[in-house]
């Protein structure tokens, strides 16, 4: 379960993407400055302190860019390389956001979700001391990874930035897909999602047994 708040965040999600998505090799859209969100969905964290969410975006006629986030309440140690920046939020204070991809709670809850079937997390608002759900943006469906001999978690082996990016776990590969118009199809278990004006699954992700070291 995700439990999220009504709060402000400075600055907002779409402009640390702004800033930061046009410095990556895979980004092939427009102008950032317009770059708006199309869908997105969540993962649970089994500790409860990171919060993970995917952002479906795009700008003008380009295409859609995949991008997960976490979110921390301190800095990721060795995830310099994966930050976007800080922002304010006007209630849980000062958080460090994160692409996913180097982050190995998000790692871990990808692997899960395409491995063992562990579904998105229910999203809730708390009003006036009642949870209220909030209807997902996303339906997300998967085709489990049979080749996968070891447990969907374990420590992240190495990570290469790309299209799609490559985590290489201690038994898992994942893949994610960046600019979901390349298709293309991977081996191995693969989690897909539709959205509103996206009613085919679209591959999100791959998940395939790792290469022995």
């Amino acid at each position: 379960m995700a439990l999220l708040h009504r709060a402000k965040l400075h600055p907002t999600k779409i402009e640390l993407l702004a800033a930061w998505l046009p410095g990556r090799s895979w980004y092939r859209g427009g102008d950032a400055a317009a770059l708006v969100r199309v869908a997105g969905f969540r993962f649970d964290d089994p500790a409860g302190a990171v919060g993970i969410e995917t952002m479906l975006v795009g700008a003008g006629d380009g295409p859609i860019h995949q991008v997960p986030l976490t979110y921390r309440d301190r800095p990721l140690d060795g995830g310099d390389r994966w930050l976007l920046g800080t922002a304010e939020h006007s209630v849980l204070g000062r958080r460090w956001v994160y692409d996913g991809c180097g982050d190995p709670v998000y790692a871990a809850a990808l692997a899960s979700a395409i491995v063992t079937g562990a579904g998105q997390a229910d999203e809730y608002f708390e009003i006036d001391g009642r949870r209220e759900r909030r209807e997902p943006a996303m339906v997300l469906g998967h085709d489990r990874a049979e080749d996968v001999g070891g447990p969907a978690d374990g420590p992240v082996r190495r990570v290469l930035d790309g299209d799609p990016t490559l985590i290489v776990m201690e038994s898992v590969e994942l893949a994610v897909v960046r600019c979901l118009d390349r298709g293309g199809e991977r081996p191995g278990g693969r989690l897909t999602g539709t959205w509103s004006g996206q009613p085919t699954p679209q591959p999100l992700a791959y998940a395939a047994a790792a290469p022995i070291r």
